[in-house]
C-alpha cells in the first residue's frame, strides 16, 4: 500500500486513466460522414459535414439506408448506386434521419456516334426485257442521336469507415493526398495566410472539411504550403489546389468581370448546372467531348461593366431571337483561354446580373467524358466562388497514398512494438535476474505509449508513419533511461543510505539527455518543409512524458520492490 500512496505512482495512474478516457476505445457501426459537396442532394437535404477539428468519434455516422444496415464504405456505395432519378431514400444517422431525393443532374444529348443503318429503296430495273419496280435493301452510316436522363449515384457525401477511437490517423495509415506547394515569388506572412484561407474555401466547396493546411518552411528559410487531405484520393483536388484560379471574362480584350468579389452566386443545383442539354456530348477526333454549363449572378458593378463593354457592339445574324453580338466573351483561367461564348443580342448594353458559363471535358468513352466534364465544372465553380489566390503556386511534390498498406503497417507496427517490449523485459530479466526490474520496465513502457496516445488524441495530432517512428524512438530512449535508473539503484553499497542520491544522479543524466534530444529534434521541425514535424512532435512529447511522469514512477517502483 505504501507504493500506491506514492504521489509519483498516483500521478502515473491518473495520467493513464485520463489518457484512456481521451482515446475512448469503442466499437461503432456504420460509416462516418467526412464531407458534403455544396449543391448536392445531400446538402439540399440538410446533411452537414463535420466542423473543423472534429474528433474522429464526433463524426456523424450513417447507420442505415432505407432500413438496410450500412456496415462499411463498400456497402454504403453498393446501396446508393441502386437509386435512380427522383428516387427518395431515407438515411438514418447516429443523430437523426434525412430524406434525400436523387435529382436529374445530367440531361445528356449524345450526337456524332456513327452507326450502320439499314433501309430500303424502290428502283426501276429491267427484268426479262420489261421495266419493273424492285425493292432493294441498302445500308448507310448515319449520326446517331440519343436522348437520356441520368441520375447521380453519388449524392454528394464523402464517407469513411467509422472510427474506433479518438486517435486521428494520418495519410500513411488511412490514405489520402499530400500536396506540397511553393510560391513562385517572394511573399509575406500575410499573403501566405490569405493563400491558406482561400485554399480552405476551395476545399470546403468540394465538401472537404477535414483537411490540414499549414504554412511551413525548410532549413533554408524557403516558404511552403502543405495540404493534407486524409481518407481521399481525388486527382482533381491536386489540380484545384495548385491552380492560382485567376478567372477573367473578357470582351474586346477588356475585363468584363473576374472570379470572387464580382460573383455573388454560383449555381450548383440540378436545374441550372450539369451537362449542357443543348450541346450534349459528341465524338471528335476519336474522343468524346461533353459540354457543361452553370449559371452565375454578377454584382451590380460587374453587370454594369459588362453592359458598358457591349453597348457599342453590332448585332449580327439578323434581328431574330438567335442573333448575337459581333464580339464574343472569352473566358480565361490563369491566362489560358478555356472557352469562347457568343453574347445574345438582347444583352447589348444591358446590366444583366444572371449569365451562363459553359465549358467541356473529354474522354475515350462517354462515361469518362461526362466525369471529366463534371470535374472541370466543379473546379471552375469553386474558383469562381473563392476567387484567385494572392500568389501563383507551383507543385513541389504530390503524394497519393493508399489506405490498404496503412492498415497492414499499423497492424504490424503494433505487433512489433509489443514483441519488442516483451523482448526488452526478457533481456533485462536475464541481465538483473530480478522480476522486480523487468516487470516495471514493461509496465512503464506500455504506460508511456498509452499516455502519449492520449496526449495525441487531446491535441488532435495525426498519427502517421513519422509519428510512429517517433514513438519507437521514445520507447528506445525510455529503455535506456530505465536501465540507467536500474543500474544506479542496484549499484553496490548501502542501499538505505544511498538510494535517493543514486536516483538523483541517474536523473541528472536523464535530464541532460532529454534537453539534448529536444535540441536535436528542433531542426527536424522544419526539415522537409514540415513533413517530418510529426516525428519531432511525437518524440518531444514522448520524452517529456517519460521524464516528468513515467520515469519518476518507475524509480519509485524499483526502489520499493528492490527494497
Amino acid at each position: 500500500m505504501k507504493l500506491l500512496g506514492n504521489w509519483k505512482v498516483i500521478l502515473l495512474l491518473a495520467c493513464i486513466a485520463l489518457s484512456i478516457i481521451a482515446i475512448s476505445p469503442r466499437s461503432q457501426d456504420g460509416v462516418a460522414i467526412r464531407g458534403v459537396e455544396k449543391g448536392s442532394a445531400a446538402d439540399l437535404a440538410g446533411i452537414e459535414g463535420p466542423a473543423k477539428n472534429t474528433r474522429p468519434l464526433g463524426y456523424e455516422l450513417i447507420t442505415s439506408v432505407d432500413g438496410q444496415r450500412v456496415g462499411s464504405v463498400s456497402e454504403y456505395y453498393d446501396l446508393i448506386e441502386r437509386y435512380k432519378v427522383n428516387d427518395t431514400l431515407s438515411i438514418k444517422t447516429s443523430e437523426t434521419s434525412y430524406f434525400v431525393t436523387v435529382e436529374p443532374r445530367l440531361n445528356i444529348t449524345v450526337t456524332g456516334n456513327l452507326v450502320e443503318e439499314t433501309y430500303t429503296e424502290v428502283e426501276e430495273q429491267e427484268v426479262n426485257g420489261t421495266l419493273a419496280n424492285v425493292t432493294i435493301t441498302k445500308t448507310r452510316t448515319v449520326n446517331e442521336t440519343i436522348e437520356e436522363v441520368l441520375g447521380v449515384a453519388d449524392i454528394g457525401l464523402g464517407v469513411s469507415e467509422a472510427a474506433q477511437n479518438n486517435i486521428k490517423k494520418g495519410l500513411d495509415l488511412q490514405g489520402g493526398v499530400r500536396v506540397l506547394l511553393q510560391p513562385k515569388e517572394e511573399t509575406t506572412p500575410d499573403v501566405l495566410d490569405r493563400v491558406k484561407e482561400s485554399l480552405e474555401q476551395r476545399l470546403n466547396a468540394f465538401g472537404l472539411n477535414d483537411v490540414i493546411i499549414r504554412i511551413s518552411s525548410d532549413l533554408s528559410g524557403n516558404k511552403f504550403v502543405l495540404v493534407e487531405i486524409a481518407g481521399l484520393q481525388q486527382e482533381e483536388i491536386s489540380e484545384l489546389i495548385a491552380s492560382q484560379g485567376k478567372f477573367e471574362a473578357k470582351i474586346l480584350n477588356q475585363t468584363a468581370f473576374t472570379g470572387g468579389e464580382d460573383i455573388t452566386y454560383v449555381c450548383r443545383s440540378a436545374d441550372c448546372s450539369g451537362i449542357d442539354p443543348q450541346q450534349g456530348c459528341g465524338v471528335s477526333g476519336g474522343e468524346t467531348i461533353c459540354s457543361f454549363f452553370f449559371t452565375i449572378s454578377l454584382s451590380p458593378q460587374a453587370a454594369q461593366q459588362q453592359a458598358d463593354l457591349t453597348k457599342t457592339l453590332d448585332v449580327v445574324s439578323g434581328g431574330t431571337s438567335d442573333s448575337y453580338l459581333s464580339e464574343p466573351i472569352e473566358l480565361y483561367l490563369d491566362d489560358q483561354l478555356v472557352d469562347t461564348l457568343q453574347i445574345g443580342a438582347s444583352l447589348r448594353g444591358r446590366p444583366v446580373t444572371d449569365i451562363q458559363i459553359s465549358g467541356s471535358g473529354s474522354g475515350s468513352t462517354r462515361e469518362q467524358a461526362i466525369q471529366d466534364s463534371l470535374q472541370n465544372m466543379r473546379q471552375l465553380q469553386a474558383i469562381l466562388e473563392t476567387g484567385s489566390l494572392p500568389v501563383e503556386l507551383e507543385i513541389v511534390k504530390i503524394d497519393t497514398l493508399s489506405p490498404v498498406l496503412g492498415k497492414e503497417f499499423l497492424r504490424n507496427a503494433l505487433l512489433t512494438g509489443l514483441v519488442a517490449i516483451l523482448a526488452v523485459g526478457i533481456v533485462l530479466f536475464g541481465r538483473y535476474r530480478k522480476l522486480s526490474i523487468a516487470l516495471p520496465v514493461i509496465i512503464t513502457n506500455l504506460a508511456e505509449i498509452v499516455i502519449l496516445l492520449g496526449v495525441a488524441a487531446v491535441l488532435g495530432t495525426n498519427l502517421d508513419l513519422a509519428a510512429i517512428a517517433g514513438i519507437i524512438i521514445v520507447v528506445g530512449t525510455g529503455v535506456d533511461h530505465l536501465i540507467i535508473i536500474s543500474d544506479e539503484v542496484l549499484r553496490k553499497g548501502s542501499y538505505e543510505k544511498s538510494s535517493k542520491q543514486k536516483i538523483k544522479e541517474a536523473f541528472f543524466v536523464i535530464f541532460a539527455a532529454f534537453f539534448t534530444t529536444i535540441v536535436a529534434m528542433l531542426p527536424l521541425w522544419f526539415a522537409g518543409a514540415g513533413i517530418l514535424r510529426g516525428f519531432a512532435t511525437t518524440t518531444i512529447y514522448g520524452i517529456a512524458i517519460g521524464v516528468l511522469i513515467t520515469r519518476p514512477a518507475f524509480a519509485a517502483m524499483v526502489e520499493y520492490w528492490v527494497k
